[in-house]
């Protein structure tokens, strides 16, 4: 009977409005926020490795005495394949930051949010569009061969 009361409740668990469960809303802001970071991260090294590998046989084609390769567009389709890892890993991270942001601020935890009933937002959003456009530039200059 009582588990069927706790399934039937819409909250999970009850939030009580204390500076230790305040701090501890922040915390977990902050965590969110470096996650979408270390996300970030990943995403400018996945994206400036691919365009590096391509860039550097090419190059190295056109070294004299170089050998001709054996698949000369592996480079460039490792490339593109890396740069596309990186712009797929922005765009689902911006999707859950932006999940867990709107689940942080949900009605539940507006008592322990903070003094203001507005979102807070960071630079994060712009700092991802624009990551996700330098990667999909990238992409299509390599795969059209503008480089």
């Amino acid at each position: 009977m009582n588990n069927q009361q706790d399934r039937d409740n819409t909250d999970r668990f009850d939030v009580h409005s204390t500076a230790t469960d305040h701090f501890a809303w922040l915390r977990t802001r902050l965590a969110v926020e470096r996650t979408l970071m270390a996300y970030l991260r990943t995403s400018v090294s996945l994206i400036g490795f691919g365009f590096g590998i391509v860039q550097f046989f090419d190059r190295l084609e056109q070294m004299p005495g170089a050998n001709p390769a054996r698949f000369p567009e592996a480079a460039r389709d490792l490339g593109l394949a890396l740069i596309f890892c990186g712009v797929m890993a922005a765009i689902i991270s911006v999707y859950e930051y932006r999940w867990m942001i709107r689940y942080l601020w949900s009605e539940t935890f507006v008592s322990i949010a903070g003094l203001r009933n507005e979102k807070m937002y960071t630079p994060l959003y712009a700092t991802t569009i624009v990551l996700i456009l330098i990667g999909i530039f990238a992409f299509f200059a390599l795969l059209f061969r503008l480089v």
